[in-house]
């Protein structure tokens, strides 16, 4: 429901934030207010005068979705501005999508967590980034770099049996749960979003175990797990795993930390050292 005096209110005062040069407008004659005039408001957004001065003053016919986004971007509004804007005028916000950008923040933020194995990856599971533990860890190796599908870590986990070899078989049927329900809720919550409807299409042709855990319908966004390493030197390496879920919600930070009362923590303090080389007697 749309919050009228809320609404005028804003409008208000986010227009005498803006000088004219903020919008590309010319100073003109002496202003007896500060920031821009309704007129000029208006005419960005492409509405009339006699519109916008009405929702200035809380009354009037309501705004259209589409009003309210062009007066948000007359105004110069940001992304969180926008969405405070639709809320009062009675629109649910549109979700906001990174398009698999990873901010540059958030790669520092994980540059500093050099004693844990840490990855970036997407709401499909797409991998995005990771540091050196963490491709020691996996055995991901400089020229493993992969594009489209072949990123897509559950693609990967139903359509490709090599990429359970480092995970004891015991743990198979719990990850793939976890993946399905971490899956269908990025698919409810994006509404029908190409990428993943074609994403959940091919798995379910592709996997009868993806097919089969789909129908379960169960849903559960993942924000921790369990994960079991089995690596080729140091043996079984037992892990939490922390999930950073970002205000865009479509990337996530995930850092893997020793389970307590195992060895996890000296063999990843190892592995910090030896990285990707292989002990094993060459024949």
């Amino acid at each position: 429901m749309i919050d009228r005096p809320g609404l005028a209110d804003f409008l208000r005062r986010r227009r005498r934030l803006l000088h004219p040069a903020d919008v590309g407008l010319p100073d003109g004659p002496r202003r007896r207010t500060p920031g821009l005039r309704r007129e000029e408001v208006a005419q960005l957004a492409g509405v009339s005068t006699d519109h916008y001065t009405r929702l200035e003053q809380a009354r009037g016919s309501a705004p259209s979705e589409a009003v309210v986004g062009a007066i948000a971007r007359a105004l110069r509004c940001d992304l969180d501005q926008r969405d405070h804007l639709l809320h009062l005028a009675g629109y649910p916000a549109p979700p906001r999508r990174s398009g698999g950008h990873v901010r540059p923040g958030l790669i520092a933020l994980a540059d500093r967590l050099v004693d844990v194995p840490v990855c970036i990856y997407s709401d499909l599971g797409e991998a995005l980034w990771h540091n050196a533990l963490l491709a020691a860890l996996m055995g991901i190796h400089d020229g493993d770099a992969r594009a489209g599908r072949d990123r897509n870590l559950i693609w990967r986990w139903f359509t490709e049996p090599g990429i359970r070899d480092r995970t004891p078989a015991e743990g198979w049927a719990r990850l793939s749960a976890s993946h399905v329900s971490d899956l269908r809720s990025t698919y409810s919550r994006r509404a029908g979003d190409h990428d993943i409807t074609s994403l959940v299409r091919d798995l379910i042709d592709r996997s009868a175990e993806f097919r089969a855990l789909w129908e379960q319908h169960d849903v559960a966004v993942r924000r921790s797990d369990r994960k079991d390493v089995l690596h080729p030197e140091l043996g079984l390496i037992r892990l939490n795993c922390e999930v950073l879920l970002t205000p865009d919600e479509d990337v996530r930070l995930v850092a893997f930390f020793p389970l307590e009362g195992t060895d996890a923590a000296d063999k990843l303090a190892l592995l910090s050292v030896i990285g990707l080389q292989d002990f094993r007697t060459a024949t």
